[in-house]
């Protein structure tokens, strides 16, 4: 892994045309009105008809979940994340958030605060200028730096505390997590079909990567990584807490002590 602290790369994403979304009003109209409107779903896509026409905003192509009882609150993914895409080590510029209450108990004490890449984008609909929108190729939301002009109606619009957009006070530009696909510090291929930051660095291996689109709640994104090397160490691996490690462990996967004089044959 080799983080290329050379020129900045250009955005890739500043090229790419923003696809066509729905707006609220598209909606209202389109199920309030006298034509027929219809809730269209398959194929990896969220549509409406209105009229004779097809309003689609594409699935996204992977999502990020995270395991926040096996979080150490490390914020070794932050520190990668602003350092992929910014070429910075500054947690503040980090699209994925860790929020630490210093008076909280385990496991409320931490927060893992993940873009959801929703199916109906809210931050996508509220941009006036088509910067944050939706990959015609991964389905990925994501800004194009270029178009945004910080009015900062996408940070406003998200549903989630705190909001899964962040204004980037230094480039001046909104931002979010792109599941890596432009990282122009990071040599390695991001995106869908590659390697998340996060989920390389993470010591604990409390970030998951996954093409399948979770139960829209906070239960859907928020799972349980936690295996039998996770009991091996000592701790259980079910929610409760109330299964013994060593239960948890497959005999087979316990490696019975070697003799000091075998060891040294080898």
């Amino acid at each position: 892994m080799v983080w290329n602290m050379s020129e900045k790369n250009s955005n890739p994403a500043d090229g790419r045309a923003a696809a066509k979304t729905v707006t609220r009003r598209d909606f209202v109209a389109a199920i309030g009105g006298i034509g027929i409107g219809a809730i269209l779903a398959g194929a990896g896509v969220s549509a409406f008809l209105v009229g004779d026409e097809v309003y689609a905003v594409e699935a996204s192509g992977g999502y990020l979940l995270v395991d926040t009882k096996k979080c150490g609150a490390c914020e070794t993914c932050m520190l990668a994340c602003s350092l992929a895409h910014s070429g910075r080590t500054n947690v503040n510029l980090s699209r994925l958030q860790l929020t630490k209450n210093p008076l909280g108990c385990f496991p409320l004490d931490v927060q893992q605060n993940q873009c959801r890449q929703c199916p109906y984008p809210s931050c996508v609909d509220a941009c006036p200028t088509g910067a944050m929108h939706a990959d015609p190729e991964t389905g990925v939301r994501l800004v194009a730096e270029g178009k945004c002009i910080g009015c900062e109606r996408c940070i406003e619009a998200c549903p989630f505390t705190p909001s899964r957009v962040q204004w980037n006070y230094e480039d001046k530009c909104a931002q979010k997590c792109d599941l890596c696909l432009n990282t122009p510090y990071w040599d390695q291929e991001g995106g869908p079909g590659g390697k998340q930051a996060c989920v390389e660095v993470c010591p604990m291996r409390a970030i998951s990567f996954t093409r399948t689109i979770p139960r829209q709640s906070d239960e859907g994104y928020d799972v349980n990584l936690r295996n039998e090397h996770w009991a091996i160490i000592g701790f259980p691996i079910d929610d409760a807490g109330r299964v013994r490690p060593d239960v948890s462990v497959p005999t087979a996967s316990v490696v019975p002590p070697q003799p000091a004089d075998a060891a040294e044959e080898e």
